[in-house]
Formats: structure tokens, C-alpha cells, sequence
């Protein structure tokens, strides 16, 4: 989700609750402490240099059980980050407290409201670094399963 369509969720009323991804919500009393933009500059394992920008949402709870934030007030907290800090319409990433460290999440929605989506690792330049591509990776995964159910004979490509 980037922010324009974060903020067409909140002008059209939708609702201010956040579920991650093992279905736990995040307690209603949060509180967003930061918005900003994060740009990440870096090498790949290939040797190219990529830069990426998203805007960062950190999410945070405490004792203050009463507080409540209501879309309409997210809305103008985003559009004047916006306005101070020059942000373009960018993917937005959630950071919440983790079991042991923040974790980083991308945003959706939900059934029950805004959902943190789980982001994954991955080999931006698989073909410099002889990291198998998806085709010969299920090729592999195929040959071991006629292995192991017994099919492979002589001449069928898999021994």
C-alpha cells in the first residue's frame, strides 16, 4: 500500500486497526511516534547499486489505555509529514516492537481493518551470484520427488 491509498482508507472512514500477520492486533491505545521517510542506498550481491524510499509508519503501545488515534487525525498527521519532509507517494512500511527488536512490516487491508504484511529477504541478482532461478529449482524439486517415490529408471533424465 503507498500513501494515497493509505489516505483515500482513512478519508473513506476505514478502520484504524492494525493485525499482524499470526492474527494478534496491535492494542487500540497505540500511538504513532514517528513518520518518515526512510531511503536505503546499497550494493546488491551482484555488484548493483540500488536505492529504495518508503515511508515509515512506527507504531508503539504503552500504559496509556485510554488513548485512542481516529483515522481523521492519522490522515492529518501523514499529510503534514508529508508537506515537512517533501514525501512523494511512497510504499509505506509499518515498524512495530517485536518479540525482541522492531520488526518492519508492509501495509494491506485486512478483513478487520489495516494489515501488517511480513516481509521477506531475497536475492536481488540471483543471475550474478548462481543462486538457482525458480524453473531450475522446481526441475530439482521434481527430480527428488521421482527419486523418492521410486520412478526413476534408466533414460527418464532423472538419475
Amino acid at each position: 500500500m503507498n500513501l494515497s491509498e493509505l489516505k483515500a482508507y482513512l478519508s473513506e472512514g476505514g478502520k484504524i486497526s492494525f493485525t499482524l500477520p499470526n492474527g494478534k492486533k496491535v492494542p487500540a491505545h497505540f500511538h504513532v511516534t514517528e513518520v518518515g521517510e526512510t531511503t536505503r542506498n546499497f550494493m546488491d550481491c551482484g555488484g548493483t547499486m540500488r536505492q529504495t524510499r518508503t515511508a515509515t509508519l512506527q507504531l508503539w503501545t504503552n500504559i496509556d489505555l485510554h488513548h485512542r488515534l481516529e483515522g481523521s487525525k492519522l490522515l492529518n498527521i501523514i499529510e503534514l509529514s508529508e508537506q515537512k519532509l517533501g514525501m512523494g507517494n511512497l510504499e509505506v512500511e509499518i515498524e512495530y516492537q517485536g518479540e525482541d527488536t522492531i520488526s518492519r512490516y508492509s501495509l494491506g487491508v485486512g478483513e478487520q481493518g489495516l494489515a501488517l504484511v511480513g516481509t521477506k529477504t531475497a536475492c536481488l541478482a540471483e543471475d550474478a551470484c548462481g543462486v538457482p532461478g525458480a524453473e531450475q529449482l522446481l526441475t530439482v524439486v521434481n527430480t527428488i520427488k521421482k527419486t523418492a517415490a521410486g520412478s526413476c529408471t534408466p533414460g527418464s533424465g532423472c538419475c
